[in-house]
């Protein structure tokens, strides 16, 4: 039973669901906006500031039928956040499929380390070092969010921006720990360069999910 289960985890009709909530849009672009999040296990990226580690290791996490995900998220919101994790680990094609055709509009925040799959309304692309996008999810972004844990990152985000079509929406966000310290760094960057604009964790600041 169990291989049956795992291979039909890799065709990404069950995927390993850590969790699903509705919430507040707290970063980037939709900020401030109601959405219904689905956060996917299984990671290899390995950002040492990630605070989500819980969800690196996908084999802690049930595999849930695509089914029983998209109804619950159709219970709450037309849009849906697909998060991880990185949900590029698995094909997001069957899912978001399901979503497409129930009408929502899907959302994916993404490394980009692993091949686009997917049919996607908007593509929140936060490049890490240790695992650099693909070509495919570069061209394909909406919105470029790079984090910032020290002034080295600067120059990663212009490596990053370079990459990404002339649409793509730029922005910086401190990273959580670092907020007080980069923050006006940050401030003074933007001013300083106005093709980005600052991310930051407003739902953090809201104490909620």
């Amino acid at each position: 039973m169990q291989k049956e289960i795992q291979e039909q985890v890799n065709k990404g009709v069950m995927l390993p669901l850590m969790e699903e909530f509705y919430t507040i849009q707290g970063e980037g672009y939709h900020k401030g906006t109601a959405a219904y999040f689905i956060r996917v296990g299984g990671c290899d990226v390995g950002c040492h500031w990630c605070d989500v580690k819980e969800s690196w290791n996908p084999k802690s996490h049930p595999p849930t039928a695509i089914e029983a995900i998209a109804e619950n998220a159709n219970n709450y919101s037309k849009t849906i956040v697909i998060t991880g994790g990185e949900p590029l680990t698995w094909d997001m094609g069957p899912l978001t499929s399901l979503l497409k055709n129930m009408g929502m509009n899907t959302h994916i925040e993404t490394s980009g380390a692993y091949p686009l799959s997917g049919s996607w309304d908007w593509i929140c692309l936060s490049p890490k070092k240790m695992k650099l996008p693909t070509k495919q999810v570069y061209k394909a972004a909406h919105e470029l969010k790079v984090i910032i844990y020290n002034k080295n990152d600067f120059k990663f985000a212009e490596e990053q921006a370079a990459k990404v079509g002339s649409d793509c929406i730029l922005y910086l966000q401190p990273e959580w720990s670092k907020r007080e310290t980069m923050i006006p760094q940050i401030v003074d960057y933007v001013m300083a360069n106005p093709k980005w604009m600052v991310s930051l964790q407003t739902h953090k600041y809201l104490n909620i999910p």
